[in-house]
Parts: structure tokens; C-alpha cells; sequence
């Protein structure tokens, strides 16, 4: 996640510098006088942050806390855990990012707080990907798994259901999502990749890898059984026992025959496999793909014939919360809706939940290259500053609406997902 243009950095800079000797003059004011006032003023605004760091960076942390006096104490945790911790420990936290196939687990519990929409300054302008499962140019997108709009309002300001039409009751404020497909060494492979089927071809025996995160790793393999023409699944975020069995066996046959070459779990994983030429195909995540770039190797964020698995991220509030920190909660995100996160997060490869604010915040040749699929007019730079991209490229996917426009499914907690789980472990175990 990342930084800003070099004019609005500048702004919020003297910005802050006037805030600063104005609060130095007030403090000069008023110390003598009254003593203690000031110092209890200038006590940050503490807020746990509990998530998976997906969206945490230094930068974000300090730009709001320069913004709003708004301090952010990170509490990280793997999704499982960050799921237990919800369930069993709702005081630990105060706000929450996480993903929205969470919510199945996590609104049942009655530990989140319903959040009013009405207080959330940008709402009506959240991209309908979230609120009516289209674009912003009304085109529908497939909705098979989680999709955000099935999870994103609850029938009251106390209801632990799922409300089937919009409401004032928000579940998730959305922050952060993206159209995940595989990653490829165009350089290695030597010739077009189109199909999720790719995955498990022969050809690529020993060079192939997928994610060991289960519910997310039987999603990928779910477009690869359909790509290869095994088995049409009714719902791939929703499988049958018998449709689970059949994914992991075509798995464990493929297991057997040395396709794969490891089980990534993390972002760093996946990193060094690719650049190391260990793997040419394998599931992966947008700004991996970008880091890869970054060392000067060749790697493609494939569209495929078949579409794109998405996800998506947003903030909640834990049951308890009330009070002063419950209005530091919701002045923390809008402040992450106003657009200078929003761009920080486009500048990595993800979408910003709110466009128009985001937009506002980047150059005009930025939003060009990642949102609208153009050819760069200058070379692209990643939040820290370091190259991504020379002038003249194009980004992989093309445009928002062409990636959005393309989603398949999205990442799901299953009816069966016990036995999912316990599944997929026979097939890592294999």
C-alpha cells in the first residue's frame, strides 16, 4: 500500500506544519492557565486494529494519524485466527478488517456491531460491485460464492441476518478487493496461456503451484475442474460433498503425478517461487505478481477465457465499542474512504472501494495505467517510490471494468466447509 503525489503530500505537509504551530500557540495560550487541558487533548485517539495485514502499512498509519490524531494499534493474526478471536474475544479489538466470506462465521455470533450507514460520508458512492453486484456502468457480474451483496446490509441495528435488499445496517464497509487469476513467467512458458486448465497440464509437471489456504486454494481448483471440462459446478463457493470430493481428488491425481511443485501460504512464498523460476504457473495475488516485476523478472497476472476469481475487505466494529471510540471508529473510515488510502491501494495492484475519491488522489496518468487499462504516459511508480512499470506499459487484465467485468466467483465459507477443510488436508497430506 501507498504513498501519494508529490503536490498533495507537499499540502498535507504545511498543512499540518500550520495545525502544529496553531496547537503550539493555543498550548502557550492556555498551559498557564488551566495545565492539564491541553495534555489530555493531545492524547491520541487509540484504535486495536485487528485484521490480517492486507491493508496495513506504515505509510496509511501515519497519514492518519497527521490527519485526524487517530492512532492504530495493529493486532495480527492469520484469517482462521482472526475469525477465533472474534467469535471467543470481542473485547480484544475495536475495529476489524476482514474479508466479507468471514461474515458467514463471524454475524451468526452477534459480536459485530452493525454500522449506520447514514453516518458514512461516502456511502452512496461505494461502487455497486458491493451494493448491487453490477459496475459502475450497470453490468451485472457473477456472483457465485460470497459476493459482497449478499452479505452487505443485516435486517436491523441489532440482527445477526443477512438482509436480502439494501438497508441503513451495514455488516462490512468495504475497503479493499481484486480479480485474482494465475500468475505466469511468460519468459519460461514460451508460448499464450488462456485457461485455468493450465494449472494442472502436464507440461508444466513439477513447475505448477497452488495456495494452501483451503478455502481460497479450493476456489482456484474449482476453475481448473470447470476449465478442464471434469464437472459444471451449480455454485464453485458452495460445493456438494460429492462435488468436493471430486476437486480433491483431481488434485491428489495430480499430486501423485508431480504436477506441483510446493503449497504456498504466504505472500512472500509465492514471491520467491516465482522469481526463482521454480514455478512458471501457479496461484497468486496481483501485487506479488508486481513485486516479481519489480526484481526485472517476467511474470503475468494471466487473464483467462474463464474469468477471474475476486475478494473483498472491509472494516466492522466489535459489539463493544460505544461511546467516544465507537465516533473515532467512524471517523477512521471515512477517513479511509476521503481517497488518500484509496490511491495508496490502487498504486499496489488492488481497487479502491470508493473510485471518485481515489481518483482525486492520484495523477491523472496513474488512474489512466491501473483503472482504465491505458498505456502508461510516464513510468509507474509503486507507494514507496521504487519502479513498477517503464512509460509504454499496459496493465495486465486492462481496465477495471474489463477485470471486475470478469469475476467468476468469489472467495466462500461453504455449507460443507468442515468437511472441505478436512478434505483439502488429505489432499496437502497425499
Amino acid at each position: 500500500m501507498t504513498d501519494n503525489s508529490k503536490s498533495s503530500a507537499g499540502l498535507s505537509r504545511r498543512t499540518l506544519l500550520k495545525g502544529a504551530a496553531g496547537v503550539a500557540g493555543l498550548a502557550a495560550g492556555s498551559g498557564a492557565i488551566t495545565g492539564f487541558p491541553y495534555v489530555k487533548s493531545a492524547e491520541p485517539k487509540v484504535l486495536r486494529y485487528l485484521g490480517t495485514a492486507v491493508n496495513q502499512a506504515d505509510d496509511i498509519t501515519k497519514k492518519l494519524f497527521a490527519d485526524t490524531g487517530i492512532k492504530l494499534e495493529y493486532i495480527t493474526a492469520t484469517t482462521d485466527d482472526v475469525t477465533k478471536r472474534v467469535i471467543t474475544q470481542p473485547n480484544s479489538y475495536d475495529v476489524l478488517d476482514t474479508e466479507y466470506f468471514s461474515l458467514k462465521k463471524l454475524i451468526p455470533s452477534g459480536n459485530i456491531l452493525p454500522l449506520d450507514a447514514k453516518k458514512i460520508k461516502e456511502f452512496n458512492n461505494i461502487t455497486p460491485v458491493f451494493t448491487k453486484g453490477e459496475l459502475p456502468n450497470g453490468k451485472k457480474i457473477g456472483d457465485q460464492g460470497t459476493a459482497p451483496k449478499k452479505v452487505m446490509f443485516l435486517e436491523g441495528s441489532n440482527s445477526t441476518k443477512f438482509a436480502s435488499s439494501v438497508t441503513e445496517w451495514v455488516t462490512l464497509i468495504p475497503t479493499v478487493y481484486n480479480a485474482d487469476t494465475l500468475g505466469i513467467r511468460p519468459d519460461l512458458i514460451k508460448r499464450p496461456i488462456s485457461s485455468w486448465s493450465e494449472l494442472l497440464n502436464p507440461e508444466f509437471k513439477g513447475k505448477a503451484s497452488i495456495l494452501n489456504i483451503p478455502s481460497i486454494g479450493i476456489m482456484d481448483a474449482a476453475m481448473v475442474v470447470e476449465a478442464a471440462g471434469i464437472h459444471k459446478y451449480a455454485d464453485k463457493g458452495n460445493m456438494t460433498k460429492a462435488e468436493i470430493d471430486l476437486t480433491i481428488k483431481t488434485l491428489i491425481d495430480a499430486k501423485k503425478s508431480g504436477q506441483f511443485r510446493a503449497f504456498w501460504k504466504d505472500f512472500n512464498e509465492s514471491v520467491n517461487l516465482m522469481a526463482s523460476g521454480e514455478t512458471v504457473i501457479q496461484s497468486m495475488w496481483s501485487p506479488a505478481v508486481t513485486k516479481v516485476r519489480s526484481m526485472g523478472i517476467p511474470c503475468v497476472f494471466q487473464p483467462l477465457k474463464e474469468g477471474y476469481r475476486s475478494w473483498a475487505s472491509g472494516f466492522c466494529v466489535s459489539k463493544g465499542v460505544s461511546g467516544q471510540k465507537l465516533e473515532w471508529a467512524y471517523e477512521f473510515v471515512n477517513w479511509f474512504l476521503s481517497g488518500w488510502a484509496g490511491a495508496y491501494l490502487n498504486r499496489q495492484g488492488y481497487y479502491s472501494a470508493v473510485l471518485s475519491t481515489a481518483k482525486a488522489n492520484m495523477e491523472p496518468y496513474e488512474w489512466a495505467y491501473w483503472m482504465e487499462g491505458k498505456a502508461a504516459e510516464k513510468d509507474i511508480k509503486a507507494p514507496d517510490g521504487s519502479l513498477l512499470e517503464k512509460a509504454g506499459a499496459v496493465r495486465d487484465g486492462g481496465s477495471y471494468d474489463d477485470r471486475m467485468g470478469s469475476v467468476a466467483c468469489w472467495n466462500a465459507v461453504m455449507d460443507e466447509n468442515d468437511y472441505m477443510v478436512r478434505k483439502w488436508n488429505e489432499f496437502i497430506a497425499a
